[in-house]
């Protein structure tokens, strides 16, 4: 396993306005836990991309692996620190499947259809994981195992759980969350809980 990255801030700065630090680890999310069919699942990279990238189960599981040590800070308030991670480097998926100069934002796609939307450099970072186990074990159905996305800087609805692929696009569209009133990018040291969507871009759709 390649060298941990630590992406905590400092002690006296670890908490970002309007948090509650908890030592527990709330369970949210909308819908039903989704079933794993191993045989079946795939991970795929779409869009603005030289070659379109598609893994199985087993060839992600064989991919070399990293930690990332983190705090993690929920919409609803509540924060959690030291948090160890490990899991595939998006870094590495995303030089696989070769963005585009015109790729400016990813369409995060995960289980039942749920979306999220991130500017690619916030999705191309190094601390960013498909993340598969969380303090040393394998992470549970309901915190989105068997694999989520792992993007520690932002709220975690950013991290979608039960992760299926990327759509690199050329324009901003907004996910689920944010069609529904949730901030378009949310940065928790900028309280960037809530926001109304640009209705010109739910009109075009992604590509």
């Amino acid at each position: 396993m390649s060298a941990r990255l630590d992406v905590r801030t400092e002690d006296a700065r670890r908490l970002p306005p309007g948090q509650i630090v908890t030592r527990k680890w709330p369970v949210l999310h909308y819908g039903m836990v989704p079933t794993f069919d191993a045989a079946a699942w795939r991970f795929r990279i779409t869009g603005q991309v030289d070659q379109p990238l598609e893994l199985t189960w087993a060839e992600l599981q064989a991919m070399p692996r990293q930690e990332t040590l983190c705090d993690i800070h929920c919409v609803t308030r509540w924060s959690r620190y030291d948090n160890l991670f490990a899991g595939v480097p998006v870094r590495a998926l995303l030089e696989r499947a070769g963005v585009r100069p015109t790729a400016h934002y990813a369409l995060v796609h995960a289980e039942h259809g749920f979306t999220t939307n991130l500017p690619l450099e916030d999705l191309d970072r190094p601390e960013n994981l498909l993340a598969l186990d969380h303090n040393g074990e394998a992470l549970t159905p309901e915190h989105g195992g068997p694999v989520r996305l792992l993007v520690p800087h932002l709220y975690f609805w950013k991290s979608a759980k039960w992760l299926r692929g990327f759509e690199l696009m050329e324009d901003d569209y907004p996910g689920f969350w944010e069609q529904n009133g949730y901030h378009m990018r949310g940065d928790p040291w900028t309280e960037e809980r809530y926001g109304r969507p640009d209705p010109v871009r739910m009109r075009r759709g992604p590509r």
